[in-house]
């Protein structure tokens, strides 16, 4: 039934397949966006170009001191009477690009070798029976590799980095694919199925070893070999612990969630835990239409939480997904969740001070009087970007106190919402992407306080609504609606912030937000790298300055900008999702959906000096799959092979055989890439 009804699904934007916009988001694309808000933000209305000359001021007294202007910088000019010298490749970045293309395989450039770290089935903890794709239960799920992989985290155990903890997300699954064509119906799945998937989410630890002779990553058993599913137990932590909204019948206290679910990006932390972003959860939860409350009703809505029957019906097997019967079920899910890998015995937490939306992922800053500032997008079109800052101050280390009170740190501080203001006037932003006339689009910005403590700074909000409906609170105080922010990651050797705009088709269209500065093209189909500078580098300050280093898309086309770098010298990308960051301080970049026609890939690309912009592909996906993670270190990079063969209606016809290739069903994966060096020893990342 399933390869009948595909045609039917309405028409996806970027490269993304119908099945993957059904399982992974529940077709959010084809509904209307949660935030219908008609917020006029300062970012439409005020174009003040006294503003502008304050910047320019500002990034002159910055390039003084060595900030963002100097940071950006261009070729020097040659001596009188000599040419130009070809700047030398950046450090890290010093490889042969891989083309775009269609292989079912990860391609990765000439002198590369690459290996399966680990795959969907694979044991993660002791006693894991072998991966039977016809035989499967969810007993054996629960001790093996769950389903779609996506974050992966790498927390070293000795100073070589050659032990290492390997955290990974796994965000949904496609039920379509997880099962035989004769043995799945998507109207009537059974309850084994159901439960088959409840496991096949959440995250798993596992330790892996780095190969020093040959290169490479291997899992290795451990007694941190751990799944973390839709049926474990999550403490419920900060200032939203024990609200009215989160009670339910299976837990009056509201302090005790069963699970986490479509866990998309995150963070490792400075004190060695994993913090991961609860994105799509509004899909699996069925009938909101029947609450009748005005109040509730309008709160489910802003976050897309689902009418009538759920794509997966897991509603028919336990009454938390029936919003009809457990109201408050959703507003358990949508937070950030921190997991301790060094400890298998460990609850893991639900941090409530960082605000309830479709977090894309969690990232640390350390602030320049020792607090702890996290960065997290929220991934759905026109949505916001937020920052939270503790009260309390990080205590430098990794043992167990030191674990126990940094992460206490994250249940304490103030929450903001972003607001990005152009310097341009208005009528240079014409959503096409030509450039205004100062040559970048730029602006600054401001963090807008919605709650601190038992303070809420928002009008008509409790502290309590702001911390549970972030969203609405974020509405009120009339943040900047973008284009889908996801990963948000601060750059180590430079300071500065990166956030990736996958896209938004809607940016522009009737009735939907207009085009400006930060978000400048109607129709964003590629989306856009967003970078910015807190005042005087500290991520405590409420003000900054920021700038777009790319416009994605085909180099060819005119709405597209690569930090002023010649065009006609970089790879084409589309649809940024994860970023990473080497050691030199290089941006990495994953895709998701390319909307240019060839696979997913992974791509490195300069943000300073005179090779900022140049974009360089890295590697590339198989058929159907998307480019997740990524972690890369001087020896090693590691991506996740999310959803291989997904643009096929059902497992009935596979249209990837990847990773064990043959007649095989495809399965995500982990993959590590590492340089064939000289003596047989593997080299560095991007240096020849």
């Amino acid at each position: 039934m399933l390869d009948r009804l595909l045609p039917l699904f309405p028409a996806h934007p970027g490269g993304r397949s119908p099945v993957t916009c059904e399982y992974r988001c529940g077709n959010a694309c084809a509904r209307p966006e949660a935030n219908e808000s008609a917020n006029e933000y300062f970012g439409d209305v005020v174009k003040d170009i006294s503003r502008r000359r304050v910047f320019k001021a500002g990034a002159v007294l910055a390039a003084a001191a060595g900030g963002f202007a100097a940071l950006s910088g261009t070729a020097a000019a040659a001596p009188a009477g000599h040419a130009p010298r070809p700047p030398r490749p950046v450090p890290g970045t010093d490889f042969t690009p891989v083309p775009p293309n269609k292989l079912d395989a990860v391609s990765v450039p000439d002198g590369y070798a690459q290996r399966v770290v680990v795959r969907w089935g694979d044991p993660v903890v002791a006693g894991a029976p072998k991966f039977d794709f016809a035989k499967q239960t969810a007993a054996a799920q629960a001790k093996q590799f769950g389903y779609n992989n996506d974050f992966v985290g790498l927390i070293p155990q000795d100073p070589l980095g050659l032990s290492n903890l390997l955290v990974v997300n796994h965000e949904y699954t496609t039920e379509v694919h997880m099962f035989p064509a004769d043995q799945y119906d998507p109207a009537n799945p059974t309850e084994e199925q159901a439960k088959i998937a409840w496991a096949a989410h959440g995250l798993s630890v596992l330790q892996a070893r780095r190969d020093p002779i040959h290169g490479g990553l291997e899992v290795v058993p451990s007694r941190y070999g751990r799944r973390i599913t839709l049926d474990t137990i999550f403490e419920v932590r900060g200032p939203a612990a024990g609200s009215k909204f989160l009670k339910t019948s299976a837990d009056p206290s509201g302090r005790r969630v069963r699970g986490t679910q479509n866990n998309c990006s995150g963070g490792v932390t400075p004190w060695g835990t994993v913090l991961s972003g609860e994105e799509n959860f509004d899909q699996y939860f069925a009938n909101s239409d029947k609450v009748t409350d005005p109040v509730a009703a309008a709160r489910l809505k802003r976050y897309s939480v689902g009418a009538g029957t759920s794509t997966r019906k897991w509603e028919r097997f336990d009454k938390r997904w029936d919003v009809a019967q457990e109201p408050n079920e959703p507003n358990r899910f949508g937070w950030v969740v921190e997991i301790d890998p060094n400890d298998p015995n460990s609850t893991p937490v639900k941090h409530t001070a960082l605000g309830r939306f479709k977090h894309e992922a969690a990232n640390i800053k350390i602030t320049a009087d020792g607090r702890v500032a996290v960065y997290s997008g929220d991934d759905s079109r026109f949505e916001y970007i937020y920052k939270f800052v503790s009260k309390g101050k990080y205590k430098p280390g990794n043992s167990a106190h030191a674990r126990r009170h940094n992460s206490a740190l994250l249940d304490e501080g103030t929450l903001y919402v972003g607001r990005f203001t152009g310097d341009s006037p208005a009528a240079e932003i014409d959503g096409k992407g030509t450039l205004p006339a100062d040559g970048e689009f730029d602006g600054t910005g401001e963090w807008l306080p919605l709650v601190s403590g038992d303070k809420s700074f928002v009008d008509g909000f409790t502290a309590e609504e702001v911390y549970v409906f972030t969203r609405q609170a974020a509405d009120k105080v009339a943040a900047t609606k973008m284009d889908r922010p996801e990963d948000i990651e601060p750059n180590p050797v430079n300071g500065r912030i990166y956030a990736a705009l996958t896209n938004n088709s809607d940016r522009g269209a009737t009735g939907k937000a207009g085009v400006d500065e930060p978000n400048p093209r109607v129709g964003n189909k590629n989306g856009h790298i967003l970078e910015w500078e807190e005042d005087c580098g500290d991520a405590a300050s409420t003000r900054f300055s920021w700038r777009l280093l790319l416009v994605c898309g085909d180099p060819k086309a005119a709405d597209t900008y690569f930090g002023g770098f010649p065009k006609d010298q970089v790879s084409p990308i589309s649809c940024p999702d994860n970023v990473a960051f080497d050691r030199h301080g290089n941006l990495w970049i994953a895709t998701d959906g390319n909307a240019l026609g060839a696979n997913d890939g992974l791509f490195s690309v300069p943000v300073t000096g005179p090779e900022r912009g140049h974009v360089k592909q890295f590697l590339s996906v198989p058929v159907g799959a998307e480019t997740c993670g990524p972690v890369v270190t001087d020896n090693l990079v590691l991506v996740a092979v999310q959803h291989p063969g997904e643009n096929a209606a059902s497992s009935a016809n596979p249209t990837s055989h990847w990773p064990d290739g043959g007649t095989a069903q495809p399965r995500p994966a982990i993959v590590s890439v590492w340089k064939k060096g000289r003596f047989g020893l593997p080299g560095r990342i991007g240096e020849r």
